[in-house]
């Protein structure tokens, strides 16, 4: 075992118990701050595995975007970042799901692969990277950056809960339009011209 291996599997156990304290916890910044350990991780994995790209797109990315809007977007809509004991499920279901699709996973993996070697293609280039990403991968691309806009967006009108309701005190639209009282700008409603 060569000292890569060693370093690849301590990340792989921080990126597996980060993960886990993610959805473990009841406190919404630090699972917000356990993804940020967890994506990390996994940048470093990319970094022991030579795939220098793809380690830096992961810490501007996600490290950088995604969990910084997440965190945004949670203070911009006042959620409640403490333990929140009224919305807690029982966990054991969760973990019943989670340890049969893991295990199924490892079953098809060690399936499919049986212990054998695999050829390993040449090293990815930014050059091939982008013409993939720009080619074969622009839509969902596209539809990706969309659908962060609308979550950003989102936030920014649950934060203000004085969109899309009558200003107190203001004048009333509707009795304006149907000529009720006031209308004209006089009490009377003729427009001033009573003597």
């Amino acid at each position: 075992m060569t000292g890569a291996d060693v370093l690849l599997l301590a990340l792989g156990a921080l990126a597996v118990g980060s993960g886990a304290l993610v959805v473990a916890t009841r406190h919404l910044v630090r699972a917000g701050l356990y993804l940020v350990l967890c994506l990390g991780a996994l940048a470093g994995m990319y970094l022991v595995l030579t795939a220098e790209l793809v380690a830096w797109v992961q810490v501007l990315i996600y490290v950088g975007a995604v969990v910084v809007l997440l965190l945004f977007a949670v203070m911009l809509t006042r959620a409640p970042i403490g333990a929140s004991d009224d919305l807690d499920r029982p966990g054991w279901a969760a973990a019943l799901v989670g340890g049969g699709a893991g295990l199924g996973l490892a079953a098809l993996l060690v399936d499919a692969y049986r212990w054998t070697a695999v050829e390993l293609p040449d090293a990815g280039t930014a050059e091939r990277l982008g013409d993939q990403i720009f080619r074969s991968w622009v839509l969902p691309f596209e539809v990706l950056s969309v659908l962060l806009l609308a979550a950003l967006v989102g936030a920014i009108v649950l934060s203000r809960p004085d969109i899309g309701r009558p200003k107190a005190g203001g004048p009333d639209p509707a009795r304006s339009r149907t000529g009720g009282p006031g209308a004209g700008g006089r009490p009377g409603g003729d427009g001033g011209r009573s003597r």
